[in-house]
């Protein structure tokens, strides 16, 4: 169902996965900002791109994994358009480095970017959705971080928090006609990758019982779906998009 004059904050949108959803919303009439932390001309192409389509875009560039950056992006989102109805919290990282090796500074810059940016930019658009009495949030976490990274220890924790924090959340804000839901992705095409991330994408095609590697705009349109009224009644929830992989 069409959200004409709503607003949304993706953030990691300039490519990928955060490319599609942005631009999935951007087909629904949403309004969006759109975040990324170092490529703006990305980030201003998606922008171009959703302008094209009829509605408002704003590029609003900065690092979620900084508390002061992070609020600072989902206060100027919600100055651009007035509040902020469709929150999606995208942006992640993901080192690759054994447990024993994972010095103290990545471990919190990785919980920093895949955790508490969730919760800090939810705290900003909160409100707003609260005021309006309507709000969708929508996390992400990932099929081999819920079922456990090898190398990939604080990425595992941080996907699991953030799954805690979207059941809690969910409870916290189901009366006042906000869901929380967060989205479980399997291997997934990126638009630009380096031949050997690729090659470790491909090579997942066996876990998947479609037989294929996932495409963006298949996440984009679990995130559309997630944010229309035709998931009102959904909050709570892993929608786990992965081609029948185990999880």
């Amino acid at each position: 169902m069409p959200q004409r004059n709503r607003a949304a904050l993706v953030t990691g949108s300039g490519r990928n996965i955060g490319r599609s959803a942005a631009l999935a919303l951007v087909k629904m009439g949403c309004n969006i900002a759109v975040n990324g932390s170092s490529d703006r001309a990305a980030c201003e192409r998606v922008a171009d791109e959703a302008r094209t389509l009829g509605v408002k875009a704003e590029v609003i560039m900065g690092d979620v994994g900084d508390m002061a950056a992070a609020t600072a992006i989902g206060v100027a989102a919600v100055k651009a358009f007035g509040g902020i109805d469709i929150l999606v919290n995208n942006a992640a990282i993901r080192p690759m480095r054994p447990f024993l090796e994972t010095d103290e500074k990545e471990w919190q810059r990785v919980l920093a970017v895949d955790l508490h940016a969730a919760r800090w930019l939810a705290k900003v658009c909160l409100p707003g959705m609260i005021e309006r009495g309507w709000g969708r949030i929508i996390n992400f976490a990932g099929m081999n971080a819920i079922q456990g990274y090898n190398g990939r220890a604080p990425v595992s924790v941080s996907k699991h928090g953030v799954w805690g924090l979207t059941k809690a959340l969910a409870k916290e804000f189901a009366k006042q006609g906000i869901t929380v839901n967060i989205i479980s992705p399997g291997p997934i095409q990126p638009d630009e990758a380096d031949p050997d991330m690729r090659a470790h994408i491909e090579g997942m095609v066996t876990r998947v019982p479609m037989g294929r590697i996932g495409a963006n705009d298949e996440i984009g349109a679990a995130v559309a779906f997630l944010a229309s009224d035709g998931a009102a009644f959904m909050t709570g929830q892993m929608l786990q998009v992965n081609g029948g992989a185990e999880t």
